[in-house]
């Protein structure tokens, strides 16, 4: 698969911008074929297309035309293009949820770095979500868990102490008290902007720990259970009452950008953010920034969130050998080497090198490392639900109607939080949608 005749080396990357045509009017005389790319609007992502000089000087005859997409338009695109085959990606930014899926399908090359890439250094929680039949299909640009950031300034100013592992009881007990809307201090900051990856992810992880799940024994539907009423009704409440406007918009993005802007006191999202809001060239609160648990809720246990944003191939990809040559430059060693030297420590990729984890500058740089290297390491999508289950995944469900699923309750949710209508309308209509998927996908009888 990757023995491709270095006559045909001469290739161009091209990161299609979003909403153009695949031709980059690169004529036969110029390259000899042409790469696509697609990948995520996070801060990692954009980093490493402005790094990417660094790979073209190293590589002259692969040139990087870079394209930014917003995450929920990301995954509409790469899987239409990869369940058609319709080739028009050579690479793509896709999540650990879609890896093993996907190489199932037969959809993604597999990836066969060399012994120099050490691929025994990439954390074993995060290698695992990645490999299919022992084989590896995407390579990991960072991974993730779930976290409490809480401004620190704000705690002590309201005589506040930040458990280290707090309830969610207790986090609606800190936003009320921290929140000050008359100077654009909300208490909390929560994903709304709807969407499987986007409000549900933080939502899903919610749920387990109040004790709900998506489905119980012989795929049925809980989405109308006492657990999930429960939670979205904290989630609804403390938005509507210490959240920003327009909740319903924000998305990991957004909320950051709230967040290192200071206008956020409490944000429960992913580990991956430490490394931008403790960045004082990217936040305004970098030396505020205080860290602690996931909240628990009355379950107290569950499913423990754990993602990846990582590299793949297609298999309709007919350049597998060049595009392979940036997926292992991007992921490796030497990269996060070059982050440190040109962004500074604390801004490497976070989340799937050991050896990121034993540097001593990294260590100095981040003084979340050893917390979201444990979270990480120790975290447990198949953890169990508070009743027995036929899935796996903690903020996520492994099948592939999730997409669909997940999305349509997102949305009906997203209606409860902008008061379109309520929690109770919004599960119940959740639990028909769900169980409607589900009987057409013959998971229900």
């Amino acid at each position: 698969m990757f023995a491709f005749s270095s006559f045909c080396r001469k290739t161009v990357l091209s990161v299609l911008i979003a909403g153009t045509a695949l031709g980059s009017g690169l004529s036969a005389a110029q390259a000899d074929s042409t790469l696509t790319i697609a990948t995520v609007n996070n801060g990692d992502m954009i980093i490493m297309r402005q790094l990417s000089k660094e790979f073209e000087k190293t590589h002259p005859t692969i040139h990087l035309n870079w394209v930014t997409l917003e995450e929920n338009i990301l995954r509409q695109r790469v899987t239409t293009d990869v369940a058609t085959g319709a080739g028009q990606f050579d690479i793509m930014t896709i999540g650990n949820y879609e890896v093993p899926i996907w190489a199932k399908q037969k959809w993604l090359a597999e990836i066969a770095p060399t012994a120099a890439y050490d691929v025994n250094d990439i954390l074993p929680a995060v290698r695992s979500g990645l490999t299919y039949q022992d084989k590896l299909y995407a390579l990991p640009f960072y991974a993730e868990s779930v976290m409490t950031y809480y401004r620190k300034d704000l705690f002590e100013k309201a005589g506040l102490k930040m458990p280290e592992s707090p309830t969610y009881d207790q986090i609606r007990q800190f936003a009320d008290k921290i929140t000050d809307k008359s100077n654009q201090v909300y208490g909390i900051c929560l994903r709304g902007k709807p969407g499987w990856g986007e409000n549900m992810a933080f939502v899903t992880s919610m749920v387990n720990s109040f004790g709900g799940q998506w489905f119980g024994n012989g795929w049925k539907p809980m989405l109308d259970s006492a657990a999930w009423k429960a939670a979205i009704n904290w989630y609804v409440s403390a938005l509507k009452a210490d959240g920003p406007p327009g909740a319903t918009s924000n998305g990991f993005n957004e909320n950051l950008a709230l967040f290192a802007s200071g206008h956020c006191g409490i944000w429960i999202d992913s580990t991956v953010a430490g490394g931008l809001l403790f960045d004082p060239k990217q936040s305004q609160v970098a030396d505020k920034v205080g860290f602690a648990a996931s909240p628990k809720g009355a379950y107290g246990k569950g499913p423990t969130w754990l993602w990846s944003w990582n590299l793949a191939i297609p298999a309709s990809s007919k350049h597998t050998e060049d595009a392979q040559t940036f997926v292992t430059w991007a992921t490796s060693k030497e990269y996060v080497q070059l982050v440190a030297r040109e962004k500074g420590w604390v801004a490497v990729p976070a989340g799937t090198r050991q050896s990121t984890y034993d540097n001593p500058d990294y260590q100095k740089a981040a003084p979340f490392a050893a917390f979201v290297k444990n979270a990480i390491a120790n975290s447990d999508p198949n953890g169990q639900t508070a009743e027995p289950r036929p899935y796996t995944g903690a903020q996520f469900v492994s099948i592939p109607q999730f997409q669909a699923i997940g999305t349509q309750v997102g949305q009906t949710i997203a209606a409860a939080l902008s008061g379109q209508m309520t929690v109770d309308q919004a599960l119940s209509a959740s639990q028909a949608s769900t169980t409607r998927t589900m009987r057409q996908a013959s998971y229900l009888r």
